[in-house]
């Protein structure tokens, strides 16, 4: 009788035990769901530097993760490189010390310094041209095969080169200016260079190593060619103040790789817009973060649309005249 009494205790004890662990675990289960839909996600952001190119790049993808994470569930550390690739590196590297969530690296360097610093935490690039050069891929096949994705900033260059041919039928040789540390800006060159030469037209390169060497270079540019032809390059974005001080009163016009530049020095671009490649990689954001897509196949992507656009101020003072298919800068 009181082996049974025994029995029975210890059975009502078990299944006390069971019954309350069958409790913990739904309740474990909602803290975790509870947990996962408040958690707020760490991005941060590596702009190489400022200039409005970048600076729309930055702004498109914060207002994206935004929309789609909603503003309370995502928390940005912008930081500003200030174009030094060293800076570049700190910032990511504190990125990734401090354990956050995804990168954004705004523009090569920025992209190359991330990839450097990690292997496992997410990144997406936005601004960069070319991402088989950025990040030295022989085989490319469209994705990385890496912790990388994002958008790219280039357009089509054999465009832009018909562009300066129906804006200059009589330039001659055409001066290509970049800052030799950028490889992108050397990618897009050489593309430029092989649509000239199809064309029968000359060129000469001028490169500045970085922003103190551009006002020699160009005025050596100037001096020598009838227009010059600038790409998505940082350095020169930076300063096209010293570039048109220089090319506007010796008349020589430049076909520029995006509107920033355009607007500062150019008389045209076939340009694209960095606020929709900046979005979109806030949209990839969050199907890597909350939907799981594995970044390591996702495509590179490109910007949907390029417009023709001109720089109405330089144009009426060097004389040049603009086809209707093009569309004003606003001032």
């Amino acid at each position: 009788m009181k082996a049974r009494k025994i029995l029975a205790v210890s059975l009502t004890a078990a299944m006390t035990l069971a019954l309350a662990a069958c409790g913990g675990s739904s309740s474990d289960k909602e803290s975790s769901s509870k947990d996962s839909s408040d958690k707020v996600y760490k991005i941060g952001i590596c702009q190489q530097l400022e200039h409005a190119a970048l600076d729309e790049a930055t702004k498109g993808f914060e207002e994206a993760c935004e929309e789609k994470f909603g503003k309370d569930k995502v928390k940005f550390d912008l930081q500003n490189g200030q174009g030094e690739q060293a800076n570049c590196a700190t910032i990511v590297n504190n990125f990734v010390a401090d354990n956050d969530d995804l990168i954004l690296a705004n523009a090569t360097t920025a992209l190359q310094c991330a990839a450097a610093a990690t292997s496992t935490i997410p990144i997406l690039g936005t601004s960069v041209t070319d991402y088989a050069t950025a990040l030295d891929i022989s085989d490319w096949t469209g994705s990385t095969g890496m912790n990388i994705s994002g958008t790219c900033d280039l357009a089509p260059i054999d465009e832009q080169e018909a562009m300066l041919k129906e804006l200059l039928p009589d330039a001659k040789t055409v001066g290509i200016l970049y800052c030799s540390a950028e490889p992108n800006s050397a990618y897009q060159a050489k593309k430029f260079e092989e649509a000239l030469e199809k064309d029968g037209i000359k060129y000469k390169e001028y490169t500045a190593a970085d922003s103190n060497e551009i006002q020699s270079v160009v005025t050596s540019a100037v001096d020598e060619c009838d227009a010059l032809y600038i790409p998505t390059d940082n350095t020169m974005a930076s300063n096209t103040e010293i570039i048109n001080n220089i090319c506007l009163p010796a008349k020589v016009p430049v076909i520029a790789g995006e509107q920033g530049i355009c607007e500062g020095c150019g008389i045209a671009t076939l340009s694209i817009s960095y606020y929709d490649i900046g979005y979109r990689a806030g949209e990839m954001a969050y199907d890597i973060l909350v939907n799981g897509k594995d970044i390591s196949t996702m495509d590179i992507e490109s910007a949907p649309n390029v417009t023709k656009m001109y720089n109405k101020t330089i144009c009426d003072e060097l004389g040049i005249t603009v086809p209707d298919d093009y569309e004003a800068i606003e001032e």
